[in-house]
């Protein structure tokens, strides 16, 4: 198989993702841009742990991509409802990195410079975070997505951590290493496969290969939650009885995941799968009273599960000044 470098024109292209701006959007009680930048981190602990969610950008894609197992008006309806343009999305992307005892643990790369021109901001946040890129001595991918991946490795081809040691689930890293598997996708899938094995096969990357409930540190380990992509992991914190868990993608969307969970999205790999998944760990972090990291929540992304009828609520953590 010939591996080619996906360029964002291409991605774009395959994934007819058309801009924010060429679709027509009902009127909606979005908050427009600030004049200047806003902060691209936020720090808060868990026990012991200290954690920074780094934001690596956003991006926009048409809302047709969500709940299409379900009624599009209904759909429509529900966002609006909830203050969401009900035709384009927004999604943040909201990094975990966590310090505890002698492990800095990274939690997915981002995009890097290959994918949309509002992402590609994680070593820039990390920066103004104060945080040593050098210093890290984990990074943990939940999934091979292109914003979750595509930024392991800089414009000469080298990993932009050098001196981590890198895991990944040992599913995920099997399904997208399989022989002739960018055969077997969609056309328009084809992209993303080439760019997941460009990235796993990274000059200078040795990985570490992760199963159920497998330890990456001390206090930090990954769970399955399959469906969103075969192998789908997140990661859970845990220190001093308080834990938070970083979702990935098994979750994706701080509203329609929590009040119909039982909808799936046209990126998710196995939309059955992926229902059960989104089940089991709405149960289990309002059950454990467990935070939760949503990737593409609204920054920072970090919440509570509630409980509500036969559904469920994101309640957005209470922020403690300094």
């Amino acid at each position: 198989m010939t591996l080619i470098r996906p360029s964002r024109r291409d991605v774009l292209k395959l994934a007819a993702v058309a801009p924010a701006f060429a679709l027509p959007a009902r009127a909606s009680a979005q908050l427009g841009a600030p004049g200047s930048a806003n902060p691209g981190y936020f720090n808060f602990s868990i026990g012991q742990a200290r954690v920074t969610i780094l934001s690596d950008g956003y991006f926009s894609l048409p809302t047709s991509g969500l709940g299409v197992n379900a009624p599009r008006d209904e759909v429509e309806a529900f966002l609006e409802r909830h203050y969401q343009n009900p035709q384009q999305g927004y999604s943040h992307t909201n990094h975990l990195y966590v310090e505890l005892g002698e492990a800095r643990v990274l939690v997915d790369v981002g995009s890097g410079n290959r994918w949309f021109d509002s992402t590609g901001q994680l070593l820039a946040n990390m920066q103004a975070a104060g945080i040593d890129p050098a210093g890290i001595t984990h990074v943990v991918i939940t999934h091979a997505h292109p914003d979750h991946i595509w930024g392991i490795r800089d414009d000469f081809d080298e990993p932009i951590f050098p001196d981590a040691q890198y895991f990944i689930g040992r599913a995920e890293y099997e399904y997208w290493m399989q022989d002739e598997l960018v055969n077997k996708v969609a056309p328009e899938e084809q992209q993303f496969v080439l760019g997941a094995v460009n990235s796993i096969t990274a000059e200078g990357l040795e990985w570490g290969l992760l199963t159920h409930d497998q330890e990456v540190a001390p206090g930090i380990r990954v769970i399955d939650t399959p469906g969103h992509t075969p192998g789908h992991q997140s990661v859970v914190v845990e220190s001093d009885g308080k834990q938070l868990i970083a979702l990935g993608d098994a979750m994706s969307h701080a509203y329609t995941n929590f009040a119909h969970p039982e909808w799936f999205n046209n990126f998710d790999a196995d939309g059955a799968q992926t229902v059960a998944t989104r089940q089991r760990l709405l149960d289990m972090a309002a059950t454990d009273r467990m935070a939760v990291l949503g990737y593409h929540f609204p920054f920072p992304g970090v919440g509570h599960v509630m409980r509500e009828g036969d559904a469920w609520r994101f309640v957005p953590a209470l922020w403690q000044f300094g």
